[in-house]
């Protein structure tokens, strides 16, 4: 059974400015925690970070902004494609990390996925172009000449992304997708033991030539004197420790520059069996399997990882056994065999880390399942960094402070009995802020009820049952569609959550002004502002020839009442306000009969609509229609079409949204909405 791993490159360089530079003497030494062999080195004293922090915003970060949203995915996309070709060789070398394959897999192609729904994201939810708008425009004058509206731009600085250890190439793709997305460029700082992994990873990435120059740098050891350097205009992000948090956000410049700082640090998270839930159930063995998962991946290593189990106290004996006799088929190893199911910490450093937190819970709690004595699947294996799984159980988790503040970041995990939902909710949130609390529950007023109370010290509550499973993530994956991040002892941070992150990377303004001058900012139509009208009609022009407030003005039709009867009994739509004249004259909302909404929409559609096969290829829906004023018999209606927003989808078709405008003979608004088609370009 001899192992199967890669040794990287001795040297970890660094990325300063276009050029490698590689440690000097200040290095720190990288040692395998599988073999406990050095493996590499990393660190440099010497860098000139003000010529990083210089390089990035007169080269990478003007580049960046010349590119729109629309290019920036594209590039991400590319990005994603070229890393996911050279996947084998970055799991060979995480190896030497402890991780096993299916560990890897986390991080490596979690990472890869992540830059992949950016990529989508950016094409499918942002404009083409280099500012977005935030929300809907507001009217602030009485006759509608002087409105606002928010918008998005990109900050002229640098994002400094401090990683932590555990995840080396997900940490570093997750936070710089956005990031690049939201057209800023960015300094990368893995952390030092696992930092050949995100070196070779970067160095796929600057191979690529697909970003601009300038795009990210990179820094393996020690930051220096960068934080001191740092702008109003730039950001921090960390993931690590609570400790290291507070002295890097405690920075006398950052403070002093106001610059945003976000931080996922420590966080015991925890998981709930609801008090629906039976031993023996499915959900029970679902609640099982969950727990061992998170226990056990990554050895434990994981920000979301599962450290505290609530359960009720009448399972609390139940639940031991189960998960007792699913740690003990696990099998601890070399990472590289395919046997081996759970692997190394990262570093013996690590473990002393962890044993010592154990320590600390143990005087609240009692060691049910692990032990000092390691069988070890594998050969040359330098057991140091080598740990079984540890659970405890607290029978009095209301007495004590350490089980619910104290954070082994390994195979450990604490048991607690609850009494009723509300005490549940109170041990859940006694824990001061978590990244993710999970429960397993049929029932949804237990939902609901643990929302309400617990909703505000989680940044994540996942809930799951045999219903959900078949597709859900898990408790510890943090998915890019949702936020991560976490109040409290979390760090108080986020990241993620789809367009969200990337707006964390750009500064909101409140615009105001004239309607014309709001437009021409925004690049979409805004009611009020200046109309266009053209001799030939709009459907018969291309996506790229029409122009943003090209309006079209039918011309009037009447609604009769035999059209208003035909369409009741065309639809079987027959409701009183359109058949009962004396039933809708005592509704408050009717002057007696009146026309149906959906009869105005379609005549309106007979009204703009240019029959002939031409740009337009389908109407892809509409959004925010409402009827401001009902249409009586003998009424006439016409309509104003004017574009209001254009967005290329590929390089065959974009969308067109158009705000439509019904109007009656007096030229009072009836109706309004917002029409969505395909056109060709």
């Amino acid at each position: 059974m001899q192992h199967n791993l890669s040794i990287p490159d001795q040297i970890v360089s660094s990325y300063v400015g276009n050029q490698w530079i590689k440690p000097d003497s200040s290095a720190r030494l990288i040692h395998s925690a599988v073999t406990g062999e050095q493996i590499a080195c990393a660190g440099n004293n010497g860098i000139d970070t003000q010529a990083m922090l210089s390089y990035a915003r007169q080269q990478g970060g003007p580049a960046l902004r010349e590119l729109t949203f629309h290019d920036r995915a594209k590039k991400l996309k590319q990005l994603a494609l070229y890393i996911g070709e050279h996947t084998e060789y970055l799991t060979q070398l995480a190896f030497h990390s402890g991780a096993t394959a299916a560990d890897s897999k986390i991080d490596i192609d979690g990472g890869i996925a992540t830059v992949f729904v950016y990529a989508s994201k950016g094409r499918r939810e942002l404009p083409d172009d280099t500012l977005c708008t935030d929300g809907e425009v507001e009217q602030l004058s009485r006759h509608g000449s002087f409105v606002g509206q928010h918008v998005y731009t990109s900050k002229p600085g640098v994002a400094v992304h401090i990683n932590a250890f555990n995840f080396p190439v997900w940490g570093m793709l997750e936070k710089l997708a956005p990031t690049l997305l939201a057209g800023m460029p960015a300094i990368i700082k893995p952390a030092t033991s696992t930092s050949y992994i995100t070196e070779a990873c970067f160095k796929l990435m600057i191979d690529s030539g697909i970003f601009p120059p300038g795009s990210f740098q990179l820094i393996c050891g020690s930051t220096g004197n960068l934080l001191n350097e740092l702008e109003s205009q730039d950001i921090v992000t960390f993931t690590g420790s609570a400790n290291t948090a507070n002295t890097l956000r405690s920075n006398a410049n950052l403070l002093q520059n106001a610059v945003p700082f976000n931080a996922e640090q420590d966080s015991l998270n925890a998981t709930l069996l609801g008090p629906d839930i039976s031993h023996g159930s499915q959900d029970f063995d679902l609640f099982i399997n969950e727990i061992f998962s998170e226990m056990t991946v990554k050895a434990g290593q994981k920000c979301t990882a599962i450290r505290r189990i609530l359960v009720p106290q009448s399972l609390i004996d139940n639940t031991t056994q189960a998960l007792n006799a699913k740690l003990a088929q696990l099998v601890i190893g070399d990472p590289s065999l395919s046997q081996t199911t759970m692997g190394a910490l990262v570093s013996a450093d690590q473990k002393q880390s962890v044993v010592a937190a154990c320590e600390q819970i143990s005087a609240d709690a009692t060691l049910v399942f692990g032990s000092t004595d390691l069988n070890i699947e594998g050969e040359n294996i330098n057991h140091s960094a080598f740990i079984t799984p540890k659970l405890y159980c607290c029978n009095d988790p209301d007495n004590t402070a350490t089980v619910h503040c104290v954070e082994a970041f390994g195979p450990v995990s604490t048991l607690m009995p609850y009494k009723n939902l509300n005490h549940a909710c109170e041990l859940l949130n006694r824990g001061q802020g978590s990244l993710v609390a999970s429960v397993v529950t049929q029932d949804g007023s237990i939902a609901r009820e643990v929302t309400s109370r617990s909703a505000a010290w989680h940044g994540r509550l996942y809930f799951n049952n045999l219903h959900s499973a078949k597709e859900a993530t898990g408790h510890g994956a943090p998915l890019p569609h949702m936020v991560h991040g976490g109040p409290g002892r979390a760090g108080g941070g986020e990241e993620l959550g789809g367009i969200r992150a990337v707006k964390h990377y750009m500064q909101r303004t409140a615009i105001q002004g004239s309607p014309d001058l709001l437009q021409s900012v925004t690049g979409s139509y805004v009611v009020g502002a200046k109309e266009t009208t053209k001799t030939e009609h709009p459907f018969r022009k291309s996506f790229n020839a029409l122009e943003i407030g090209e309006t079209l003005h039918t011309d009037g039709r009447e609604i009769t009442l035999e059209n208003i009867e035909h369409f009741a009994h065309f639809t079987g739509d027959t409701f009183y306000a359109h058949m009962d004249e004396d039933a809708a004259a005592a509704n408050p909302f009717f002057p007696g009969r009146v026309a149906h909404g959906y009869l105005l929409l379609s005549f309106a559609a007979g009204l703009f609509v240019d029959p002939a096969p031409g740009p337009v290829l389908a109407n892809t829906g509409l959004t925010d229609l409402s009827f401001q004023k009902p249409v009586s018999p003998g009424d006439s209606i016409k309509v104003s079409l004017t574009v209001q927003h254009k967005k290329k989808r590929n390089d065959d078709y974009g969308e067109v949204r158009w705000h439509v405008k019904l109007l009656n003979q007096h030229d009072e608004q009836v109706a309004s909405y917002q029409l969505h088609t395909m056109n060709a370009l």
